[in-house]
């Protein structure tokens, strides 16, 4: 399924294409700094029904769910995406597959051996290639076409369309070894991931000229070398079908094709009761039906509990019947429109839940993880001591729970930037920056200089006698003459003083609006002034709810609680998110009505609010924080997508832990089509939540995503993939050492003290592994929740013969 905020292109293409302030870090011995130990790590193990390839049965068709039709071949092109992976899987070489643990292990069906022959004084690496391996067109893989792909990626020349070159561009020389079965290949200088290279191995055919490169292998691929060949590609029908390959040399495939169907996350759940794929991605709400399904397996027909009409109470169905055959016709008719519907709704959604009984949800957690990125190219985040106050106000373990622990997949945060659980060289490095401490998140916050009463401060820049100071003065002085004639007058006079008050500044409103309020009125006159405060108020969007005298608007509530003043609330946000975020944080009650303001015409979502609509109060009475006239709000950016619920509900989650240290979030959600790319990776936010995917070569994949940010000429920043824009020389040369050494225990002791040091930095926060569920017909064997294991594709099959064709359509 689509998993929003993964940058494309999650294997091993640069994903700097996919898909920063420096300064000295006072966190003393980074590379000791650890919660846990490598020993005690454990990967959850993949979950794909696995069975010996003599109880599958040859033949027949398997359909798979893909997000959408691959746009290239070209694993190694910008554009490439996990339809290009996944398919490409299964049609070229791939020389070290990752196995369960996360590791690479050598392909047998490609090669006898491979191994570093030589350290001094260059790198040599000798490939023994498996003396059955050829090309679908009969012509046997070696040395040629090792060379060819060398140098349409090692980057020394640009007609070549390509997304990377990592560890190409090391290599000097490639040569043929004893025979036309052996490679040489010699390294300018040490490079330890020499396994991630010539995976997917190309044709030189395909990667001998940069036309052939560019576009030969974008919509075919006329020569393959592995258990199945393409067949070809409808995008009328949004399918590729691949076919056995009648010349692989391995074990032969259990299908006769294999099908991938382009079916969009919200139809997922329609295409497997449909029978049109038998292999989808899920979300949780699509594993809930399934799991319903299977258990309302012996209900003997009886009404489900469950679905649409089943939250209707006998009460509710006794007064819809007696309003469809009552004596007014019109209310009659409506009643009986609304229960044929609510009849079709019944019968159509029992119907797919008898066809999803067909299923079963394979879950795992998938070699990917989710973080919350802390931008910090500018605005508060730039202040390291902002960053690791916002990380250490986060209660990792209840953001985990919140995703993992209804799916019974173990809910624990993630320890690591580089690994994964049950990886070699995982350890939890958390500890170089600290656990969950409110106290000491807030003392940061105050080392930094945001205090409670900063919003209300003039800026320290401010110069004496200008007519902000004097403004502030007069306010100053009305102020002092209003408290001296009491507030009992002032409740008469509050609709006449209010325009006078309405030059006053933030400061005198926000600390008025933090007493103990008796009088509603004064109260109210109070929040008044404080629509027409500083350019600080209209620089964050604020408008007063209830003056904006919207036509239908209901009375003012009439409450003496404080969530019936005036107050401000942020327009750019929609009321009801704040509404949510507010309830989390207990300043709304259950009869808050935020959410109301959906329902007001004219205007958008959130631009206005009825008279009396409760909101959030003042910043100075929540206690947020502040500092030179400003409040600390931070941009929180969130897709909006129905595939991304999940996502949703940890930043709401965040929102409220950091509204408890006075931090302040502005929650914006937006299409998830234009989340990474007009968001994240140009820089439009403070806060975000996405992912990024497992990978068994930390010194080559994770530079490019903690690296330095550097100057470009233009002024801006050249951040590859660090989109938090944070990080230092530091870490830089802690990868550059890792990526040279050849000794795999001294590399990951490398990668622990990178970790370690970019947990300090605090630009990225691991939350948790993501869950990996996966819709598979019952019948299927060896496919499923692959974990950090790649797909044997030649092992899938079903367990019990099918007609050959398609899959059984299970509405027959």
């Amino acid at each position: 399924m689509s998993h929003v905020g993964v940058p494309r292109g999650t294997v091993r293409k640069r994903r700097s294409l996919a898909l920063l302030t420096t300064g000295v870090l006072t966190i003393p011995v980074l590379a000791g700094c650890s919660s846990g130990g490598e020993e005690t790590a454990r990967g959850v193990p993949q979950d794909i029904a696995p069975a010996a390839r003599e109880t599958v049965a040859d033949g027949s068709t398997a359909t798979w769910a893909v997000d959408a039709l691959p746009a290239t071949f070209n694993a190694f092109q910008a554009d490439a995406d996990s339809a290009t992976t996944r398919i490409t899987g299964a049609l070229l070489p791939t020389l070290f597959p990752m196995d369960r643990t996360g590791q690479p292990k050598l392909n047998p069906d490609y090669l006898e051996s491979a191994k570093v022959i030589e350290r001094e004084p260059r790198q040599v690496v000798l490939y023994k290639l498996n003396q059955q391996a050829v090309w679908s067109d009969g012509r046997e893989i070696g040395a040629p076409d090792f060379v060819a792909q060398w140098r349409a990626l090692r980057g020394k020349d640009s007609a070549f369309w390509t997304a990377r070159n990592s560890g190409y561009e090391r290599i000097e020389k490639i040569e043929r070894g004893a025979d036309d079965l052996q490679v040489r290949v010699t390294f300018s200088k040490p490079y330890a991931d020499w396994r991630s290279l010539f995976s997917p191995l190309y044709p030189k055919e395909i990667t001998g000229s940069p036309d052939a490169f560019n576009d030969g292998a974008r919509t075919t691929l006329k020569t393959t070398a592995g258990p199945f060949v393409l067949k070809g590609m409808s995008k009328s029908e949004g399918t590729v079908t691949l076919a056995r390959n009648p010349r692989w040399w391995g074990d032969k495939a259990k299908l006769d094709t294999l099908v991938f169907r382009a079916v969009a996350a919200k139809d997922r759940t329609q295409a497997l009761s449909d029978g049109t794929v038998d292999i989808a991605d899920i979300d949780a709400a699509t594993a809930d039906r399934i799991t319903l399904a299977r258990r309302d397996r012996g209900s003997n027909g009886q009404p489900l509990n469950h679905g649409p009409g089943s939250e209707i109470t006998p009460a509710q169905a006794l007064r819809s019947w007696a309003q469809a055959h009552g004596s007014d016709e019109d209310a009659a008719e409506i009643a009986q429109a609304a229960r044929e519907k609510n009849r079709k709704a019944v019968v159509a959604y029992a119907t797919e839940q008898k066809a999803l009984r067909d299923f079963a949800v394979r879950k795992s957690l998938e070699p990917a993880y989710t973080q919350l990125a802390l931008n910090g190219e500018s605005g508060p985040l730039a202040d390291d001591r902002v960053r690791r106050a916002v990380a250490r106000a986060l209660d990792r373990q209840e953001l985990a729970q919140t995703v993992l622990g209804p799916l019974g997949l173990p809910a624990k945060p993630l320890g690591s930037h580089l690994a994964l659980a049950g990886q070699p060289g995982y350890k939890d490095g958390s500890g170089a920056l600290g656990e969950q401490n409110t106290k000491e998140a807030q003392a940061l916050l105050a080392d930094a200089g945001w205090t409670r009463g900063g919003a209300a401060e003039p800026p320290k820049d401010t110069k004496a006698g200008s007519e902000a100071e004097k403004k502030g003065g007069k306010d100053d002085e009305a102020e002092a003459e209003k408290k001296t004639a009491g507030e009992a007058e002032e409740d008469k006079d509050a609709k006449s003083e209010k325009t006078e008050k309405s030059e006053k500044d933030g400061k005198k409103a926000e600390e008025d609006s933090t007493e103990d309020s008796a009088d509603s009125a004064a109260e109210r006159k109070k929040a008044d002034r404080d629509s027409e405060d500083s350019a600080a108020s209209r620089d964050e969007g604020l408008y007063i709810v209830g003056d904006d005298n919207k036509p239908g608007a209901p009375a003012p509530a009439t409450v003496g609680s404080a969530s019936a003043v005036h107050v401000l609330a942020p327009a750019r946000t929609a009321a009801a998110q704040g509404t949510v975020l507010l309830r989390q944080a207990g300043v709304l009650g259950e009869g808050g009505a935020v959410a109301a303001t959906d329902k007001q015409p004219g205007g958008a979502a959130g631009a206005y609010a009825p008279v009396g609509t409760a909101a959030p109060v003042p910043a100075a009475a929540k206690g947020q924080l502040g500092k030179d006239g400003k409040t600390l709000t931070l941009r929180f950016v969130l897709p909006s997508g129905p595939g991304s619920q999940s996502l949703r509900s940890v930043g709401d989650k965040i929102a409220a832990m950091l509204e408890k240290i006075g931090v302040g979030t502005e929650i914006t959600k937006v299409p998830d089509e234009s989340y990474f790319k007009d968001h994240i990776a140009s820089g439009a936010y403070d806060l975000a939540l996405y992912s990024w995917p497992a990978t068994a070569y930390p010194a080559t994949d994770g530079r490019p995503i903690y690296a330095k940010p550097e100057p470009a000429t233009d002024g801006s920043l050249l951040v590859e993939q660090n989109y938090t824009r944070v990080g230092t020389d530091h870490i830089d040369q802690l990868f550059d050492k890792a990526a040279g050494e050849l000794d795999e225990k001294a590399a990951r002791e490398l990668m622990k003290q990178a970790d370690a040091r970019i947990w300090a930095a605090a630009g990225s926060i691991p939350l948790f592994q993501r869950p990996q569920l996966v819709a598979v017909d019952k019948k299927l064997a060896n496919v499923g929740a692959f974990g950090f294991a790649a797909p044997r594709y030649q092992d899938i099959g079903f367990k019990t013969r099918q007609a050959a064709g398609s899959p059984a359509d299970r509405k027959k």
